[in-house]
């Protein structure tokens, strides 16, 4: 027999922890809609992001390697996929909503765009004069405007806590800016658990396309505990390289440990505060998602000998260099010559030859700022071509 939206939501307050967010509590969205037969508003919210332009564009959007340099390194959207699915073993394992955890993972990387960090900090910089450029806010303003999806509204939406999600969204790179969103209180525990799974997929992950591209060897780990402790417990004797399939094996058992460390650290955390309800933890002075101090120190020995050894490695600096001029190339020459952009893009400019409506619409670096961090990495390379190459046909 079909359950009903109302007896999953009974299901929520039965099954769920009383710090859980649940579905019927949510406040809502900005334009009023009914609500579904048999979906929650977190199951909607996680569905409309599956949908979106933006989501399949992460496909073709990088991390650290960017397209060119191969086929098999982590892409935005592999990486999302890998956060989600940390994301919601830990909600699963504290009797948190995994709906709500799912869909702000979902959504969390929707504004990054091409070229990794490198892109963001090329686009940052060269919009310093017009409001800056931040992936956390342009994931708010793609979900809230960018994505035309219904003839009612603009945007997709979403629910005032997957959208909180979204601009408090933080990691030891990003710090969320939540204006509007209670910005002196804590997210719910979906959102903290997204940040700490965000973490957790991101420097596994690093490693491992690290390890695989040659750039770091197994040799340079021996200082890095973390690592050390599960290749010793396990017996495999590694020197200047790792096999394979131990690579796959050891990058596995870190984001278990790590899973682990995390859900008991927090547990612990949650008992001894006696957290009994959303608000709860919203109103705690620190995030209840937390590793415990011993793993936290590995953590931080793992990103140091990343950042030393991957991300400052010449050829990641190579990549960055080269993103870096892609992207303000191809900004300058659009905010300078706006009849270049496709009609679509035109249509929003507040420039009179470009047909636009200077009372109705926005600056012309913040729509080309939209339009270039919309770009994947292949469409920013083919764009390039297209407009500084003379012999390649637009």
């Amino acid at each position: 027999m079909m359950l009903s939206r109302e007896e999953l939501e009974q299901q929520e307050t039965e099954r769920l922890a009383p710090d859980a967010m649940k579905s019927r509590d949510t406040r809502g969205r900005r334009h009023p809609e009914g609500e579904h037969p048999y979906r929650t508003a977190y199951q909607r919210d996680r569905d409309r992001i599956l949908h979106t332009t933006a989501f399949r564009r992460l496909e073709n959007k990088t991390q650290v390697f960017i397209i060119t340099e191969g086929d098999y390194y982590r892409t935005r959207l592999t990486h999302t996929l890998e956060v989600a699915q940390i994301g919601r073993t830990i909600a699963r394992a504290l009797r948190t909503n995994e709906d709500l955890t799912e869909a702000i993972c979902l959504a969390h990387d929707l504004g990054h765009g091409p070229f990794g960090h490198s892109g963001e900090a090329a686009l940052n910089a060269l919009m310093q004069e017009h409001g800056g450029f931040d992936h956390n806010h342009q994931s708010l303003r793609i979900v809230e405007t960018l994505e035309r999806r219904y003839p009612d509204f603009p945007g997709l939406n979403r629910s005032w806590e997957v959208r909180e999600g979204i601009l408090k969204h933080e990691t030891e790179y990003d710090r969320g800016m939540a204006y509007s969103f209670e910005p002196e209180k804590r997210g719910t525990l979906e959102c903290q658990i997204v940040n700490a799974a965000d973490e957790i997929a991101y420097s596994t992950a690093d490693l491992d396309d690290g390890l695989r591209s040659g750039m770091i060897t197994a040799g340079q780990l021996s200082q890095v505990a973390l690592w050390q402790e599960v290749i010793s417990e396990q017996g495999i004797d590694v020197g200047h390289s790792i096999a394979e399939m131990h690579r796959h094996w050891v990058i596995r058992k870190m984001v278990g440990r790590e899973v682990t460390d995390l859900i008991k650290a927090t547990d612990e955390v949650l008992q001894s505060h006696d957290v009994q309800s959303a608000d709860d933890v919203r109103s705690l002075g620190f995030n209840a998602i937390a590793h415990s101090e011993a793993m936290q120190e590995k953590n931080r020995e793992l990103k140091d000998f990343l950042y030393h050894n991957l991300y400052r490695h010449w050829r990641v600096m190579r990549m960055a260099s080269k993103a870096d001029r892609f992207l303000g190339q191809l900004f300058r020459l659009y905010v300078a010559e706006p009849l270049l952009l496709p009609q679509q893009v035109q249509d929003r400019l507040a420039v009179p030859e470009a047909g636009g409506n200077a009372d109705e619409n926005e600056s012309v670096e913040r729509v080309v700022c939209d339009y270039v961090a919309g770009m994947t990495d292949r469409y920013a390379l083919q764009e390039y071509q297209k407009l500084f190459d003379p012999m390649e046909r637009v």
